[in-house]
């Protein structure tokens, strides 16, 4: 899989092509379902001071999970994207990471889809356009654990869930041994090295 990154000094097209590249990709190793979740595109960037990425993603639920909404349940899903630096002498090193959960919820009385994160929250007419929401990442900073460097080769871990846990107790039981609620994108995989960090502008009074 090509690399997702791009130098600082490139244009905004460059960015545009390798989601292009990680497209196509993702469509020769496999063709959309229905119904579940789909990486279409990554793209980690440099920022002032570490790195954040962008991604895209299809979602789309099955009759039980819109039924569960229509019931007043809250669907929480967790997006998470890990850097880990490979050890030949033991386990794989997490050196960066970032996780975000939203929840996606119905409100009958407005016949309105809410996303929430933290205390912000959007509301949605439609649940597709809730979904295309909810799958389009975007500045997602990236927590480095460790020093992390330009001349060093990442594996990246990428993958979007159904979060079952943060499900009401009565749900929880039902999930067990259930695909209709194992809803996930997987785990994708790839190598790459990071572009280079942005140079602070001291010029500036």
């Amino acid at each position: 899989m090509p690399c997702c990154t791009k130098p600082d000094s490139f244009a905004r097209g460059l960015r545009a092509a390798a989601r292009v590249l990680l497209t196509a990709a993702l469509l020769l190793g496999g063709t959309a379902t229905a119904e579940g979740i789909q990486i279409k595109s990554v793209v980690i960037e440099a920022v002032d001071g570490g790195y954040q990425f962008d991604a895209d993603f299809d979602i789309a639920l099955n009759f039980k999970l819109e039924r569960a909404l229509e019931k007043g349940i809250v669907l929480y899903f967790v997006t998470e994207l890990n850097l880990m630096n490979a050890r030949w002498y033991w386990f794989d090193e997490r050196v960066a990471h970032s996780r975000v959960r939203e929840g996606l919820s119905y409100y009958a009385l407005t016949r309105q889809y809410r996303l929430s994160r933290g205390t912000l929250s959007q509301n949605f007419a439609t649940l597709n356009e809730a979904l295309q929401a909810l799958g389009r990442v975007r500045d997602r900073p990236i927590i480095a654990s460790s020093e992390l460097k330009q001349d060093t080769e990442y594996t990246v871990e990428m993958r979007m869930r159904l979060d079952i846990s943060a499900l009401p107790k009565p749900f929880q039981v039902e999930t067990l041994g259930s695909r209709e609620w194992d809803l996930s994108s997987g785990i994708l995989q790839w190598a790459t090295r990071l572009p280079l960090q942005k140079l602070q502008d001291n010029t500036k009074p």
